[in-house]
């Protein structure tokens, strides 16, 4: 009996952490749309949360890998409701979120301390997964009525959940590489030999794993679900690409980067890819990509390294193999107990957790925490569309975005250079 109370206490605790994750989502996503100041980032790093993020984040990972497979694999187990299941599925979409919104901030990276190892080891499994979606265009969304089990259905939804926590995660990393010149260098060996990002980073640019084509449309997923591009937009690079370019941009140029970038045969030969992409109407939108074109006439014509047979004493990520070290053996009985004591809830329990959600997503708070909404820079309506360059003005509609772009445009381009390649 006392086990028993024990387990229950411990996972009111877990979806009591669940839940006020949320809530600092939210929060943290109305303050960086409004552009008032961004609390949840400060006390983040003021308290020392960033490495505890990163090791829940890990944690999960290891959780989806290990114990959900051997949950959908029992034959016996057939619940009503998976939504105690689902909300272990979405965790990790939620901390992944949490630290896109807030490492923009170049402070939170350096919160991360040692952990930030395992942030890039975490971020290089999700592109490797973005990768291996080449030619399958990422999962498809399901239309209409399903015929499977409850268990099959959320199989299909972690699989679609996935594919968006691995954009997140390059968004992440990119971020990431806005510091490369303040990290340490284990981090830069980690990046730049032990998984050779620039050379993912092309594959990523090359088969472009959010886009796809339906028929003769082409569609991009953005905002959680594939959307139709028409045929004006498409030559508009994308925020995913944009990620991409900007990570590869502060990778290959900045100088502690390529003071220890080994350019090997293979690594010119993948870099060199990259001049296909450079046309001019890129070079438009991303101006400071000019540089990363001269640097690339100049590899096409020097001599490649051999790899580099350096001793270094590397520091090494520790979280993901600590955890596995610490449950080896034990995923069975770990999907066992928790196929009793935590995904078989009562009737009372699920409505409990139902109420508690509903208090958590309530639209009517989160509105009064809103600050004022932005208001469009040229009609002074209120807004809901942000300038994708700069990010730095409204606008209520396409119309009054183009109105004001005379006034607009040279701030525009400056301010994107400023804030694109730092």
């Amino acid at each position: 009996m006392c086990a028993q109370i024990h387990i229950h206490t411990l996972c009111n605790r877990w979806n009591q952490q669940h839940e006020n994750l949320e809530k600092l989502n939210m929060q943290a996503i109305l303050d960086a749309t409004v552009s008032q100041g961004e609390p949840i980032q400060e006390l983040l790093v003021t308290h020392g949360k960033i490495p505890t993020l990163v090791e829940e984040l890990i944690a999960v990972e290891m959780w989806k890998q290990k114990v959900f497979p051997v949950l959908c694999k029992v034959e016996d187990f057939k619940p009503q409701n998976t939504f105690p299941i689902y909300m272990v599925v979405h965790h990790e979409a939620s901390i992944i979120n949490l630290l896109e919104t807030v490492f923009f901030h170049k402070e939170v990276c350096e919160s991360a301390e040692d952990t930030i190892l395992d942030l890039v080891d975490y971020c290089h499994r999700k592109l490797t997964l973005l990768v291996a979606q080449t030619g399958r265009g990422g999962p498809h969304e399901e239309e209409g009525p399903q015929d499977g089990t409850p268990m099959q259905e959320l199989q299909k939804q972690a699989e679609l959940m996935e594919f968006e926590i691995s954009l997140k995660a390059l968004s992440v990393l990119r971020y990431i590489t806005d510091c490369v010149d303040s990290l340490s260098l284990s981090i830069l060996s980690r990046m730049l030999s032990t998984h050779n990002l620039p050379c993912l980073l092309v594959e990523l640019l090359e088969h472009s794993p959010w886009s796809r084509r339906e028929g003769s449309k082409l569609q991009r997923f953005e905002g959680g679900h594939w959307q139709t591009v028409t045929p004006p937009e498409q030559q508009k690079l994308s925020k995913l690409d944009g990620q991409v370019w900007i990570a590869l941009y502060n990778l290959l140029l900045s100088p502690e980067a390529r003071a220890r970038y080994c350019l090997t045969s293979f690594a010119k030969g993948q870099l060199l890819k990259l001049r296909a992409f450079l046309t001019d109407t890129l070079l438009d939108q991303l101006p400071n990509l000019a540089d990363l074109q001269s640097f690339l006439a100049h590899l096409a014509l020097v001599e490649t390294q051999a790899p580099k047979k350096e001793l270094v004493l590397e520091q090494i990520p520790e979280i993901w193999e600590r955890l596995e070290q610490e449950n080896r053996g034990k995923w069975q009985a770990i999907a066992k107990h928790q196929l009793r004591h935590v995904f078989n809830p009562s009737e009372q329990d699920l409505r409990l957790q139902a109420r508690r959600w509903a208090e958590t997503y309530r639209l009517d708070v989160l509105e009064a925490v809103a600050p004022e909404r932005p208001r469009c820079a040229y009609c002074n309506a209120e807004a809901s569309k942000r300038c994708s360059r700069c990010q730095n003005e409204w606008y209520c509609c396409r119309e009054c975005q183009v109105k004001h772009w005379e006034k607009h445009g040279k701030a525009c381009v400056l301010a994107a250079q400023g804030g694109k390649a730092k």
